[in-house]
């Protein structure tokens, strides 16, 4: 059996699904919740903004994360290099674009327009 390509969701793609939003709601089951993944910078964000104990275990409980290690880091500090200067890319934003460059696969965000001109980074839909 092969596995399901994973979908690495940015923090506002999450958000969005706790809310309810339909559109997000419909795109996360189309993609599937076994393949649905978060960066770790993802989940701390959504841990940092918690309005309580029971949506803190919800996100600890929900959430396919992948974490930083080495490739990561590699490609981290190359977009940093890159792009920081020039575009303003954020720590946050290049850490949670890295690992979907370091795990090659597509990221799935609402703001299309931080990640636009990240060479190597591969838009979901």
């Amino acid at each position: 059996m092969e596995k399901e390509p994973l979908v690495l969701c940015d923090t506002n793609i999450i958000i969005e699904f706790y809310k309810g939003n339909p559109v997000i709601v419909d795109s996360l089951k189309s993609i599937g919740q076994q393949a649905i993944a978060v960066s770790i910078v993802t989940s701390g964000e959504l841990i940092y903004g918690a309005l309580n104990k029971k949506e803190l275990s919800r996100i600890k409980k929900d959430l396919k994360v992948l974490d930083i290690d080495k490739q990561v880091c590699d490609q981290f500090i190359e977009l940093m290099t890159t792009y920081s200067l020039s575009h303003n890319l954020g720590v946050p934003d290049a850490f949670i674009a890295a690992t979907a460059i370091a795990h090659d696969i597509p990221m799935y965000t609402l703001n299309k327009r931080d990640f636009k001109y990240i060479q190597g980074l591969k838009p979901w839909k």
